[in-house]
């Protein structure tokens, strides 16, 4: 009975967030401590006048919840904060789940389990098992499982009835509950662990841990129970004990496994490359992938929990392996490889064809050597145009030591066949945004918006010709024009720029970005220098605000001329600024014409169905 207690006052300390009642069945023990169960106000107490033993009990229990959800407790665990909510959420922002659960942690701290591994012999793995620190990366990101431990999970109240409950052939106790995970999995649904929500379990109280004798003594009977039923899929769908647990984990035998490797975890609110990182990945994951993404930096931080809520496993700062001896060992489970950005696929790329046979892809983000060519033009420097010299022999390099070369416009993935012939350039769309043909209001004022993360030298570059050469010009016919200059890491001549008509914001949030958006007149992305198609014209044009670029601002986006102005000068930039600025019926028609292009060309169905067939190629 303390323990009972002890458990009814976790959740007291730790309640759900939405209406709920909770249901002790009391199993006939002959405690006499059980009454005070009866002096607790509100509780619901199932008195059993014969002991129907664990599994019995829980079915008979379950026919007197009256809400939609079921939450399956055992009276040895303690509750902690947001145990309840979080596998709530996952149900009810999953219609394809049947079932989730809790990780299982030890009343020492140490990981108790992570979501359960069967094995093609029946036997079972509690992942994670004993790992004295619980909140690492392979235990943070929910995923799907074989099954979870009867002691905390949760479904709905009608699916349980309509497989009626734990099959009474494992009773007393004991693969109940994973017998259960295998029927709702051949019932369609998913079973998925949700590692938001913790519980601690004081595991063997109520059955001990003596295989031998009394209860527990069930468990090698039962194990025999589950291979003689369910022999069929433990073979086509499990490994043999104690292999490929990459896979193994995740129940993901038959899943298309990837390995991204890339510079950092994405931080999509920075900088635009990050965005199209989580672009790929999300179509992955729709698409059924298994993702594994390792950070060169291996950096754990903020933007991690954002990645790990997709169902990505981010191998960092907690794996206590380096990428050699991680990869020689999970290596032959990938199906492929892809490696982003230059410098990161020239450190790693030996690792990768040395430890697994996966089709290898390059996803570049922009052809830096011409980029560096670029910004050597406007600038002059010698340093930039020895360093995209050597840029370009690299990128040349690498191209054909991949099975397909990634890149987001037709021009770029041309040059690559051109300057490469043995490469296998495939160009995608960049960027996908949900389409959105609403007809935005005019929005009055006189503000101009320019976006870009400045740690990025064409930004930088940018920001200084708008300021300096094409805002005195609009200011001369609109002098009481302001300026936004929005994005992160703005260096200290980009901070020097602002004035009482030029703001320079620092670091903003997607929230005050859209806001930014929302109340600005014009978008001006004044790229001088660059490569690749630039996130923040697509982005200006998905959110109804018209906009004037330059060439390179422009490049790789088919039908932008027809939307949008193209300046190559500080006077030609000026006049299409004015020309916005004053006149409404142009705003009208510009900005209904670049929703059109997004919502047409840029779905995030049309981003996966190009990156998914150029992976498979």
């Amino acid at each position: 009975m303390p323990v009972t207690l002890q458990c009814l006052r976790s959740i007291m300390r730790h309640p759900p967030s939405y209406p709920y009642e909770v249901i002790v069945a009391e199993d006939a023990s002959g405690d006499p401590a059980v009454a005070a169960l009866r002096a607790i106000e509100g509780l619901v107490l199932i008195e059993r006048s014969e002991n129907l033993g664990f599994l019995k009990n829980c079915n008979e229990a379950a026919k007197a919840v009256s809400g939609t959800w079921l939450h399956l407790l055992n009276n040895d665990t303690e509750v902690l904060r947001g145990t309840f909510d979080a596998l709530l959420s996952r149900l009810q922002t999953d219609e394809s789940i049947g079932l989730t659960g809790s990780k299982l942690l030890y009343p020492d701290g140490r990981l108790q389990e992570a979501g359960g591994i069967i094995w093609n012999d029946a036997s079972g793995w509690n992942f994670g098992r004993n790992d004295p620190y619980p909140d690492r990366a392979a235990y943070s990101y929910p995923r799907d499982v074989d099954y979870i431990s009867g002691a905390s999970i949760m479904l709905r109240r009608d699916l349980f009835a309509s497989l009626d409950g734990f099959d009474e052939a494992f009773a007393p106790a004991y693969y109940e509950d994973t017998d259960l995970a295998f029927r709702i999995r051949k019932s369609g649904l998913r079973v998925v662990f949700e590692p938001a929500s913790a519980v601690i379990h004081h595991e063997g109280v109520s059955h001990g841990t003596d295989e031998t004798s009394g209860v527990k003594a069930y468990q090698v009977r039962n194990r025999q129970l589950m291979l003689d039923r369910w022999r069929d899929a433990l073979q086509a769908q499990h490994f043999p004990p104690a292999t490929h647990f990459l896979r193994a984990a995740s129940h993901a035998r038959d899943r298309k496994t990837i390995l991204i490797i890339d510079h950092y975890v994405p931080e999509p609110d920075r900088d635009a490359g990050s965005r199209t990182t989580m672009d790929v990945i999300r179509a992955l994951i729709h698409a059924g992938w298994l993702v594994k993404f390792w950070p060169e930096n291996r950096q754990r931080n903020h933007y991690s929990l954002a990645l790990e809520r997709l169902g990505v496993e981010i191998i960092d700062e907690t794996n206590p392996y380096d990428f050699p001896s991680w990869v020689a060992e999970n290596g032959p489970d990938f199906d492929h490889v892809m490696i982003m950005r230059p410098t990161i696929a020239r450190a790693f790329l030996p690792d990768v064809v040395l430890n697994t046979d996966a089709h290898r892809s390059y996803y570049g983000h922009d052809i830096h050597f011409l980029r560096l060519e670029r910004e050597a033009e406007v600038t002059k420097d010698r340093q930039t145009r020895e360093d995209a010299l050597t840029m370009r022999r690299l990128e040349t390099w690498l191209w054909p030591q991949f099975h397909a070369v990634l890149y987001l416009s037709r021009y770029e993935a041309d040059l690559v066949r051109e300057l490469a012939p043995n490469a296998q350039p495939h160009a995608i769309v960049p960027f996908c945004f949900t389409p959105d043909r609403s007809a935005r209001p005019v929005t009055s004022g006189k503000t101009i918006l320019f976006v870009g993360g400045f740690g990025h030298p064409p930004n930088v570059d940018a920001a200084l010709w708008l300021v300096r050469e094409i805002m005195p010009l609009v200011r001369q016919r609109v002098p009481d024009v302001r300026l936004i200059l929005a994005g992160s890491k703005p260096a200290a001549e980009v901070r020097a720029l602002a004035s009482s008509n030029v703001t320079v914001t620092g670091f903003v949030s997607d929230e005050e970005l859209a806001r930014l958006y929302a109340t600005s007149r014009v978008a001006a992305v004044p790229l001088r220098f660059g490569a690749g198609v630039k996130h923040k014209v697509l982005e200006a044009l998905h959110q109804g605000l018209p906009l004037v670029t330059t060439p390179v601002g422009a490049e790789g986006i088919a039908g932008l001329e027809d939307v949008a102005a193209i300046a190559e000068t500080a006077a030609l930039f000026a006049d299409a600024l004015l020309a916005l600025l004053k006149n409404d019926a142009l705003w009208r028609e510009r900005s209904d014409a670049g929703k059109e292009l997004i919502s047409a060309g840029y779905s995030p169905e049309r981003f996966g169905e190009e990156l998914l067939g150029a992976l498979k190629k």
